[in-house]
């Protein structure tokens, strides 16, 4: 799938995203509250980078949080960015946003963020090298020290495992009122335009985007996150 064709699925999601989804809210939850952790110690006035943020949801977390956090927002997909800047006037933080259409590589490639956020993103990559360089642009724009959060689908789809794991995340779809025909395309999705990769060969493509250290911190289901 091209970045065009994933933009224009987006799109068409963005008026009903979060409803849709809004039964899987725990698994996005128990992710935000580890991200606090993660995050603890970043400063008072830290500067944030949301990659592909979406409807925006770890923006609202964040910035109810931490008053004094200004956040960057990218996203290509038009329709989702202004879903987001509309969630953020709706609470009260837009003046403490930029909000940019597009990729990491439509900012400057300079060292003005102390961490950054990039959740279900870089699985949409197929190629490793490419996605490598997708996490080295991020690398490329956070301060020295700074920290990445970032989650994907990941397992090894060739495992006996997988499939076990596989069918309990079919299930919550389903438990979740996910429509039947949008889970079809979802299982049929991680085999071709998705890069669902083991968890360790995740965590190298993003070491070798320049990142020091890859240290697991979240799993709820397919879903892994590292910082």
């Amino acid at each position: 799938m091209t970045p065009s064709q994933l933009k224009d699925i987006f799109d068409q999601q963005a008026p009903s995203y979060d409803a849709q989804w809004a039964k899987t809210a725990p698994i996005r939850d128990a992710l935000l509250y580890l991200l606090d952790a993660s995050f603890a110690d970043l400063p008072e006035n830290a500067h944030i980078l949301g990659v592909g943020v979406g409807t925006g949801v770890e923006l609202v977390h964040l910035a109810q949080r931490h008053p004094g956090w200004r956040f960057t927002a990218v996203e290509p997909a038009a329709v989702m960015l202004d879903a987001c800047r509309k969630r953020a006037k709706a609470e009260g933080f837009s003046d403490r946003c930029e909000f940019v259409e597009g990729y990491v590589d439509a900012l400057p490639a300079r060292k003005a963020f102390d961490a950054a956020t990039c959740f279900l993103v870089s699985q949409f990559i197929l190629d490793a090298s490419a996605r490598s360089q997708f996490f080295a642009q991020i690398q490329q724009r956070l301060k020295p020290g700074g920290l990445l959060a970032s989650s994907d689908l990941a397992s090894d789809i060739n495992s006996p495992e997988y499939e076990v794991r596989l069918k309990a995340w079919v299930q919550m779809l389903n438990s979740a009122d996910v429509p039947t025909e949008m889970i079809e395309r979802i299982r049929k999705a991680y085999s071709t335009d998705v890069a669902v990769l083991p968890p360790t060969q995740v965590a190298d493509i993003i070491r070798a985007g320049g990142f020091e250290s890859v240290v697991p911190f979240y799993q709820a289901g397919l879903i892994h996150g590292w910082v």
